[in-house]
């Protein structure tokens, strides 16, 4: 009886040892130099609108690539650029679509959840359809005149994301 458990077991064994036949993932992801494009347009755009401004550009899972204090910027915005950068990933569109829902519903909990603001500013990164970072401006007297800057820099790399 013994013996027989142990051939019964081993089919068992070879099934369970077997390769699986998922195959690994192929994502895009956004290369230093692009995040650097994309930050040093966005501070030159705003700039030449008379706003001193900071950036920051998020990868596929919200991680930090980049960020960049601009000159004669407030501490605050490195924080805030981030956050925006965050949210528009996290949520896969522009950060004041939060800021929106949240006036429409002001028991929003989503705005509890860590890094996330509801405020205009940043927009995802997309290759195609796929979200693959985001980019958060904070400085200008205004969200509005933030993501003019954000757009700037998603624009200035448009033809990579393809």
């Amino acid at each position: 009886m013994r013996a027989f458990l142990h051939l019964s077991l081993i089919p068992l064994a070879c099934a369970l040892s077997a390769p699986a036949s998922a195959q690994l993932l192929n994502q895009k992801a956004i290369p230093a130099a692009m995040a650097i494009t994309i930050a040093q347009t966005a501070i030159d755009t705003c700039k030449t609108n008379g706003f001193a401004v900071s950036v920051s550009v998020v990868g596929r899972n919200g991680e930090l690539i980049l960020q960049v204090r601009g000159d004669g910027t407030g501490p605050h915005t490195m924080e805030n650029s981030f956050r925006k950068a965050y949210t528009a990933r996290t949520f896969r569109s522009p950060s004041a679509g939060l800021a929106k829902r949240l006036k429409d519903d002001p028991l929003l909990p989503l705005i509890h959840l860590s890094n996330v603001v509801a405020a205009a500013g940043a927009f995802p990164i997309k290759a195609g359809e796929d979200v693959i970072g985001a980019v958060g401006v904070s400085g200008a007297p205004g969200g509005d005149k933030d993501e003019v800057c954000a757009q700037a820099g998603i624009d200035k790399v448009a033809d990579q994301l393809k």
